[in-house]
């Protein structure tokens, strides 16, 4: 989702501190930064005419722009991103502060939506700006156990529970009808087979078995390939009705709206986000991939546990967003969940009856 960090212009040591400087400024008070302002900064022992010469070569490159004539600069989408590549510390979150965030998930109970919405606020209030968290859904779902219930004649209903406590139902008409006893037989075979297996294993266990256990295990199997592939995420969000009016045109401010309401748009950006745990993203003005984005800018992870179940945590904002800080919340906020949801799952699987004995 990021610009190749190789196809940036290299600065010298000298244009990096100047384009940090007007980056940090214009994000702290939305103002064209002057040459004046920064030969007045104490952190660059140059002169004003030194300034102007660095200010237009970063222009050159297309990393400031100057909104009209006698103005200062501000940055441009290709600045932003060189800051946050190149010039972009960590550490912006004090221990204090991260004590501060870790004492207010403990007031929540883990994997709740309570708990999906505190981290929301927490990450608005820190950041100033707009956030949103996903709930962790299976990356593909597990096999639980089964219920088959008699229900009339052939007519048989087939209840599938997954690892995550997701139900599924579905009716089942069998050629013969089947004894209720002969029913709860066949799905205790199947629930010693199947625990802990995803689809494609339950149906090649399935191939090994008599007519009506494998016409059950191939039924389960169309039931959690569905599930995967029909996913669709909750968000919970906090902050955008604030962070409207901070941004420059109203288009800004639309587009933030329709990625908090419009879940199928959300979910495809996401989607591209990559599967590393805890790694933040940022993506500024689209990258050049989503028109829809070009006045916004994301900063995003994804929590959880690889191969089981994941989340993403993030804020949104207009393109002059407070990188820094943004990052290290985020990435914060996104460890602490991780570590949560892992003792989750790790208690869930010592519940798990051993398939050995």
């Amino acid at each position: 989702m990021n610009t190749d960090e190789a196809n940036l212009p290299e600065l010298t040591r000298r244009q990096e501190e100047i384009l940090s400087l007007i980056v940090r400024a214009y994000t702290n008070s939305p103002e064209p930064v002057s040459s004046k302002s920064l030969a007045d900064n104490p952190e660059l022992n140059v002169s004003s005419a030194t300034i102007r010469n660095e200010m237009a070569a970063l222009e050159e490159l297309g990393y400031i722009a100057q909104p009209h004539t006698s103005a200062g600069r501000v940055p441009t989408e290709l600045g932003y991103r060189y800051f946050v590549k190149r010039l972009l510390s960590n550490g912006d979150l004090t221990v204090a502060e991260q004590s501060r965030i870790a004492e207010k998930f403990q007031d929540s109970p883990l994997a709740t939506e309570q708990w999906m919405r505190r981290a929301a606020s927490i990450l608005s209030r820190t950041v100033n700006t707009a956030a949103l968290v996903t709930p962790p859904i299976a990356e593909t779902s597990r096999f639980k156990h089964i219920e088959l219930i008699s229900i009339q004649g052939r007519l048989v209903l087939m209840v599938l529970v997954v690892h995550g406590g997701a139900v599924h139902q579905q009716m089942l008409t069998l050629s013969d009808p089947v004894p209720q006893d002969q029913l709860s037989q066949a799905a205790t075979r199947i629930n010693g087979l199947c625990l802990n297996l995803n689809a494609r294993d339950v149906r090649m266990k399935g191939v090994q078995l008599q007519m009506l256990d494998r016409e059950v295990a191939d039924l389960a199997a169309d039931l959690m390939e569905r599930a995967d592939s029909n996913q669709v995420r909750s968000v919970y969000r906090e902050g955008l009705s604030e962070i409207i009016s901070t941004f420059s045109s109203n288009e800004g401010a639309q587009q933030a709206v329709r990625v908090f309401e419009e879940r199928a748009f959300l979910n495809a950006i996401l989607s591209q986000m990559t599967p590393i745990i805890n790694q933040v993203e940022v993506v500024i003005g689209g990258e050049g991939r989503w028109e829809e984005l070009k006045h916004l800018s994301m900063v995003l992870s994804r929590y959880g546990i690889p191969g089981q179940a994941s989340g993403t945590v993030g804020v949104i904002g207009p393109t002059r967003l407070n990188y820094g800080r943004a990052v290290s919340a985020v990435r914060y906020v996104s460890t602490l969940m991780t570590d949560a949801l892992t003792h989750i799952y790790e208690d869930d699987d010592k519940r798990l009856p051993d398939k050995t004995e």
